[in-house]
């Protein structure tokens, strides 16, 4: 009995107004970056500023919330809303070669938000994003875009990830950084 209401004084602090709030906001900020992306020439993938978005996510929020938060942007897309990079919704996207890089993205939140720590450090923030968040990205991606496109693994490589890592590396530097300044004015509160 005794854990069982502990449990949800847990759930019920977990969804805090301060968190539900914290969460929309997210999901806010990774609709509004994706629209800012272009085409990468030879590649099926766009350049995007939604990367940044979702490693301040993983950044900002506990594990459990940085997930639900990405899988609920994910499926508002999913639903048809226009807020995939590319101002572009629906299924298609999940289904085609980049499907990958969706489906992945809020297990890649979980991760980078679980392995942050609790102290608020950009060098431990840089260190999750670049090592960890960069490269799980890209098993999804890769995995869909050799599915999807009928390639091995070194051509899968060069069109969903080789061409994009040097960017992918300073956009987590970035949202480090970021996620750095939101947490230290949070923690003021």
């Amino acid at each position: 009995m005794q854990s069982s209401m502990s449990n949800r004084r847990k759930e019920t602090q977990l969804f805090s107004t301060q968190n539900l709030v914290k969460m929309a906001l997210c999901i806010a900020f990774c609709c509004v970056s994706a629209f800012i992306s272009f085409p990468l020439p030879l590649t099926p993938g766009l350049v995007t500023a939604l990367t940044i978005a979702l490693t301040v996510t993983a950044l900002v929020l506990p594990p459990q919330l940085a997930f639900l938060t990405v899988a609920a942007y994910v499926l508002l897309g999913a639903i048809g809303l226009p807020i995939y990079p590319g101002g572009i919704g629906g299924l298609g996207r999940l289904f085609g070669p980049t499907g990958g890089f969706y489906i992945g993205w809020p297990f890649v939140c979980f991760i980078e938000s679980l392995c942050k720590g609790q102290q608020v450090s950009f060098r431990r923030y840089a260190l999750v994003a670049v090592c960890l968040g960069v490269p799980l990205t890209y098993v999804g991606g890769l995995i869909s875009m050799m599915h999807v496109q009928q390639v091995g693994l070194y051509e899968g490589l060069v069109m969903a990830a080789l061409p994009f890592i040097p960017g992918d590396i300073m956009k987590a530097l970035l949202a480090s950084l970021i996620a750095v300044r939101v947490n230290r004015v949070l923690a003021r509160r």
